[in-house]
């Protein structure tokens, strides 16, 4: 195995894993689907092994699919990197980017990602507050970009389910009077849901109030409490409840982008399509929760998507 992988194949094979779909990554690569084909069958000749099993009509990530994907992603990034370093013209500076913790662990590190292997000469100032605080900054000039929550003049980049929520190891939901964790009064999310208990004539008391996610989810886990999230922010020992669970839906989430008035820079343009294009290509995973009446409630995210490592032909 003297000769040296080829970069094209590698970037091909990359878009498959992240966009779930061999024809969606040839609409990436800009490329046929029976040339991405082609591609990957050279790319599992030239290391001798296979890449992707198949599983019913879906293709998985093989054990060593799955290893090269880790080498595939950086030798990407350094190849970026070494070009951006012999680019005179490559964006360089400084971006001051804002957004909710709830959406902090799932989408942050995508974004930094992308971003930062595209941009490695541009230094990021990273910012985790509430929506409201955050469109102060931007307003005042103190935040380039942000990505905030149901702000109608932003730019909506994703949509997700509102989620009742409480702990898979209590019953915190059964109780007469629920007890309630949320934001700050301000908070949208607060309004919908006290409004939605109201209409059904739930009794409630609020028990917590932060605007900090991590402590919103400690009263939950907890068993101290429900709230309610959007599908991204659910953790390992939630449990999402339903109508069958007394609890009504809720409003849609809706996420989008709000930049600094007259904010029209390379670097802005460059945080803000980068924005879009994570939030777009971040895998849906399938939740899975055990319901008392069916054995079990199944959500998928509102984007149409497949679960990690699947990829359809």
């Amino acid at each position: 195995m003297s000769a040296p992988l080829d970069l094209d194949q590698l970037r091909t094979f990359v878009a498959i894993t992240e966009t779930g779909s061999f024809t969606r990554a040839a609409e990436e690569v800009f490329r046929t689907q029976s040339a991405v084909s082609m591609q990957m069958r050279r790319l599992e000749e030239r290391l001798g092994r296979p890449l992707f099993e198949k599983d019913g009509r879906l293709n998985r990530l093989t054990p060593d699919g799955e290893k090269l994907l880790v080498y595939a992603r950086e030798l990407l990034r350094l190849n970026q990197e070494t070009l951006a370093a012999f680019d005179e013209e490559s964006l360089e500076g400084h971006i001051r980017f804002g957004m909710p913790d709830d959406y902090a662990d799932r989408f942050l590190p995508e974004i930094m990602t992308r971003f930062s292997q595209s941009n490695p000469r541009v230094e990021m100032t990273i910012v985790c507050e509430p929506t409201s605080s955050l469109i102060s900054q931007v307003q005042q000039g103190t935040l380039d970009v942000a990505l905030v929550t149901d702000h109608p003049p932003a730019q909506v980049v994703r949509r997700e389910p509102l989620l009742w929520v409480g702990s898979a190891n209590h019953e915190a939901h059964r109780r007469a009077v629920l007890p309630m964790a949320f934001g700050r009064p301000s908070c949208t999310w607060r309004r919908h849901a006290c409004t939605a208990l109201e209409k059904v004539g739930r009794a409630y008391r609020i028990m917590f109030t932060s605007h900090s996610a991590t402590a919103l989810a400690a009263a939950v886990l907890s068993g101290g409490a429900i709230t309610i999230m959007p599908e991204c922010s659910l953790r390992p020992g939630m449990r999402v409840l339903g109508e069958a669970d007394g609890f009504p839906p809720l409003p849609e989430c809706r996420i989008g982008i709000v930049r600094r008035p007259s904010a029209d820079t390379e670097i802005i343009n460059a945080i803000t399509r980068h924005i879009a294009e994570s939030l777009d290509n971040i895998s849906a995973t399938l939740i899975e929760h055990a319901d008392d009446l069916s054995g079990a409630l199944r959500i998928r995210r509102a984007r149409r998507a497949v679960p990690e490592n699947l990829v359809t032909s």
